[in-house]
């Protein structure tokens, strides 16, 4: 069982993914993804990783089984890893986390970053389909969404925040600072 378990929460191109690298990278973390567990039923039905297909992957498993389905997976890998830390990747719901915040180890995290800066990293980092071809009005419309919009409920629950709006290095720097505080 981890010693910290951390969950990162935040709108797409907010930097979770940079966040969850830099750690496993630092201090040996292991990550865990919502979108992993979905990109795999996609695989197996070779269907598309795309944001479309990840959300409808996600609905059916939701409406089949029941809202914290995708919860209950995360949860039995979280308490089977033997790291010390684990990252909780792709929180968007209440349910993700409803049993992992009973553990005192576990730590919500926002990453927060503006709206512009976030469409610029999902054009760039092209890294579900069509996020490269994503118009502005393309990524306003994907933010209205179901799966982006529970979001901000969800952050508003994070016992910490880390702004990533400027260099990688300042980001860094931030997260070297969370680690020091758990």
């Amino acid at each position: 069982m981890p010693k910290i378990i951390i969950g990162f929460v935040g709108q797409a191109g907010a930097g979770k993914g940079t966040a969850a690298d830099i750690l496993a990278k630092n201090s040996n973390a292991e990550i865990f993804t919502f979108s992993d567990i979905l990109a795999d039923v996609l695989k197996r039905l070779y269907k598309e990783k795309s944001r479309d297909n990840l959300i409808k992957a996600s609905t059916a498993i939701r409406q089949a089984f029941g809202q914290d389905a995708l919860a209950n997976v995360m949860e039995a890998q979280v308490k089977a890893s033997t790291a010390n830390i684990v990252i909780v990747d792709g929180i968007r719901r209440m349910e993700d986390i409803e049993d992992l915040q009973k553990d005192e180890k576990f730590h919500l995290v926002e990453i927060w970053a503006s709206p512009k800066i976030r469409f610029e990293r999902l054009k760039n980092r092209n890294e579900k389909a069509g996020e490269g071809d994503m118009t502005w009005e393309d990524f306003l419309a994907m933010s209205e969404r179901e799966t982006e919009a529970t979001i901000a409920g969800v952050a508003a629950k994070a016992n910490h925040k880390i702004e990533n709006d400027l260099d990688l290095e300042t980001f860094k720097a931030k997260l070297d600072e969370l680690i020091a505080t758990l």
